[in-house]
């Protein structure tokens, strides 16, 4: 053994802090985009936008922010697209803000002047915009809170009807089981007579308290199953003893249709079996389906990229609306540098804003790139619809962009493009393929629009069973499929088995 110097060439991947920057960016949906954007903007001065210091039009005027780019020293890519004199006489500038500036005491006094404006309005131009008007529609707590405030309920009864309020699940039902702690173990249920005790209310009142909540509108809110929820409904809208029964008793076999497994039990005709059916078939199974606690009109997605077909071709193009321009605040940073204190600050803040601003250009640039390699494989898609849509994955781009495979998965999540088809997240067009019999594969997301297309086209009195589908895409389409993958994809879908879709009556 022996000691002994030695030169070796290597090459590593090392994450820099730009190149890190640059991958969480990429990652990030547009409206996170928008918030780091606003976030860095706070924390360094050097960055500006248009709405800050909005660029002239005349080139004459060297004293605005310009784009980065480029290459040399830091003080020297302050200025790229323009250079900026040195000294610039500050005291003439001074001069044209004045003249610029408002003289308010002249202003007040024109004013007081003026006749006074009408009360009547001119026109619509006077009234406020249709988003000003917009309410927030109420949540079901809300709802039922404000019934509360109309009851008169003593003051221990209103507090457990808070409670039992407080403990509405997304359907409207009561939920009272446990919950999970951080170290896997969870809290025992409750009961009602646990939510009294802790309002202060008798145990034994809490059964009529909780009857008379489950009658507040919707009526069935409240209910801790279905049959209970059901039950209140029946009770309240007057229905007959014989349906009331078979609520009570056979909600397995209503659910399966079973109804002759109900006439035999009841000892009545199935005929009547099926008319009570069709009245309990009227009740609400879901409270709180017409109460949400989310504004569908606030929940709105803005595309990334547009694909807009200009004669035989299509083009891409970026979204920029609403996102922020950043420029170099070139005429801050020419008086700071000055002040050799802050030039260190300075310089580290120019690197991070030069930093961000390349970042998100070449966001905006992969972003567009990947969208046009997507839009020359699925061209079919786009020109006639969902039908047409072929299998892609992830090598597929990426092997067609020069690019990692993680790096278009990162590209196409959460980002979304407006085409003449439809809104659609960038990660719907890969799919795997499926077998055709006489023809080239066809994707899976196709797969489900024709097996939802054959169901929406069924008799709903004999739907058909998932083999009978199967029969089906291979004598329309050439699909070679599974049961069990009809099946897969029919839950995908939402849809019900055959036997619950079937319409008796």
């Amino acid at each position: 053994m022996e000691i002994k110097q030695q030169l070796k060439q290597t090459l590593s991947l090392v994450m820099t802090p730009q190149l890190q920057q640059a991958i969480r960016l990429l990652q990030l949906s547009r409206m996170e985009l928008v918030d780091e954007v606003r976030r860095e903007m706070d924390a360094n001065p050097m960055l500006a936008d248009e709405e800050i210091e909005p660029r002239a039009s005349d080139s004459t005027d060297k004293s605005v922010p310009t784009p980065v780019s480029g290459d040399g020293p830091m003080e020297e890519r302050i200025g790229v697209t323009e250079r900026i004199d040195s000294d610039v006489d500050i005291g003439l500038r001074a001069e044209e803000r004045k003249v610029r500036e408002v003289d308010w005491e002249q202003f007040l006094e024109n004013r007081a002047l003026q006749p006074p404006i009408p009360s009547g309005r001119s026109g619509f131009d006077e009234l406020p915009p249709i988003e000003a008007n917009l309410t927030r529609p109420r949540s079901l707590a809300e709802h039922l809170q404000w019934q509360l405030q109309m009851s008169d309920f003593l003051d221990s009864e209103i507090r457990f009807a808070e409670l039992v309020i407080g403990n509405l699940d997304e359907n409207g039902y009561l939920d009272l089981k446990g919950v999970q702690r951080e170290d896997g173990t969870c809290t025992p249920d409750l009961t009602i007579e646990d939510l009294a005790q802790e309002a202060g209310l008798d145990p034994e009142d809490a059964p009529e308290v909780l009857k008379m909540i489950q009658e507040f509108d919707p009526v069935g809110v409240a209910a801790r199953d279905l049959r209970e929820c059901l039950m209140v409904q029946a009770e309240h809208f007057g229905l007959t003893e014989l349906e009331c029964t078979i609520i009570d008793r056979h909600m397995h076999n209503l659910e399966k249709h079973n109804f002759q497994a109900i006439a035999r039990d009841l000892k009545v005709p199935v005929e009547e079996i099926y008319e009570c059916a069709k009245e309990i078939q009227k009740l609400e199974s879901r409270p709180a389906r017409n109460f949400t606690d989310t504004d569908d009109r606030t929940i709105g997605i803005t595309p990334d990229v547009y694909v807009i077909k200009d004669g035989d071709k299509f083009v891409v193009m970026d979204n920029d609306r609403g996102m922020q321009r950043l420029y170099i605040n070139e005429s801050l940073a020419k008086r700071l540098l000055k002040d050799p204190a802050a030039k260190d600050f300075i310089g580290e803040k120019l690197r991070s804003a030069q930093w961000l601003i390349r970042a998100i250009e070449q966001r905006r640039k992969t972003i567009i790139r990947v969208t046009e390699c997507i839009v020359e494989k699925q061209r079919e898609f786009f020109e006639k619809g969902v039908a047409y849509l072929k299998p892609m994955i992830l090598r597929d781009v990426a092997e067609a962009v020069n690019m990692h495979e993680s790096t278009i998965s990162r590209v196409t999540t959460s980002k979304y493009v407006h085409t003449s088809q439809g809104l659609f997240e960038l990660k719907y067009f890969f799919n795997s393929s499926i077998r055709r019999v006489a023809d080239e594969d066809i994707a899976s997301e196709s797969v489900k629009q024709a097996i939802k297309k054959i169901i929406d086209e069924e008799d709903k009195a004999n739907p058909l069973s998932d083999q009978a589908i199967v029969e089906m895409l291979k004598a329309r389409e050439g699909i070679q499929i599974a049961r069990r993958t009809v099946a897969k994809y029919r839950e995908m879908l939402g849809i019900l088995a055959s036997s619950k879709r079937k319409k008796l009556f």
